[in-house]
């Protein structure tokens, strides 16, 4: 088997991880992981959650494997050194004082925000560490309503972005999110993009599911339309089977074919 994968980026929830499945995190997904990292290549979960919600699932998940870095939060690094996760300081430290520069510039905005949204949907706000204005909203049609305006008034502020995944959203820097953070860690490993693999299912994966950052990309059948058209559009694998095997026969897939940049069919038979 040939290979040139020296970095993979997966998604945890409905890309890795599917709740209701026995086991959440297929056998074979990381068995093969596992025989990757004994090759040398890294991998690195990319998720939105943060690190007691990680480490909480991935406990009950009864993962027998360990990345070898965390992106939380869709922006802050961790480097698996022992038995513990260390935060990679100088990209951390960088990445909170910008957002802190940020969302200080837009404190001032976010009862006007907050009385919009409350006036006309029935959606769960609040203030977290990183963001001044979270939200869970009842529906998707909604998330999308509101995320819509929130988007509006993003565009009319250097470096604002609202980040979503499913009917959760937040605003955060444009200038740290999953592709980004991934950018980071190949450079700290000293590779390019033509080296790593990603796969992801939902709106938040998109910024490192580009080809700028990994040249082989991979959704899962459970992936929403909007992933699937970019995997599809850059010539990535879109699998039929769902969360943590569709990456398995991703994996297969980019391996056996030795070189992401050749255009190959976007689905496989299950």
């Amino acid at each position: 088997m040939v290979n040139t994968i020296r970095l993979v980026s997966t998604d945890f929830d409905g890309t890795l991880f599917a709740e209701f499945e026995n086991p959440p995190i297929p056998r074979d997904l990381q068995l093969l992981i596992a025989r990757l990292q004994s090759q040398g290549v890294k991998w690195v979960i990319n998720t939105g959650r943060d690190m007691s919600s990680l480490m909480e699932v991935m406990g009950r998940a009864k993962l027998e494997i360990k990345p070898d870095f965390l992106v939380l939060v869709e922006r802050e690094i961790y480097l698996h050194e022992g038995s513990r996760y260390v935060p990679l300081d100088e990209w951390n430290d960088r990445c909170h004082s910008e957002h802190a520069r940020l969302f200080g510039s837009v404190h001032s905005e976010m009862p006007r925000l907050i009385e919009w949204i409350e006036a006309r949907y029935d959606a769960t706000l609040y203030e977290d560490p990183w963001s001044p204005l979270c939200l869970i909203a009842r529906n998707n049609q909604d998330a999308e309503e509101i995320v819509a305006f929130l988007d509006t008034f993003a565009a009319t502020v250097p470096h604002l972005t609202v980040v979503r995944n499913d009917v959760y959203a937040r605003f955060s820097h444009d200038a740290f999110n999953k592709g980004t953070a991934l950018d980071e860690i190949a450079r700290r490993l000293g590779i390019g993009p033509e080296c790593i693999f990603a796969a992801g299912d939902h709106l938040n994966d998109l910024p490192m599911l580009r080809r700028q950052h990994a040249h082989w990309l991979a959704a899962p059948a459970n992936a929403i339309p909007q992933v699937r058209e970019a995997i599809e559009s850059q010539h990535g694998y879109l699998s039929h089977q769902p969360c943590g095997r569709g990456v398995a026969r991703a994996l297969e897939f980019f391996l056996e074919a030795g070189d992401p940049r050749i255009e190959r069919p976007t689905t496989a038979p299950s």
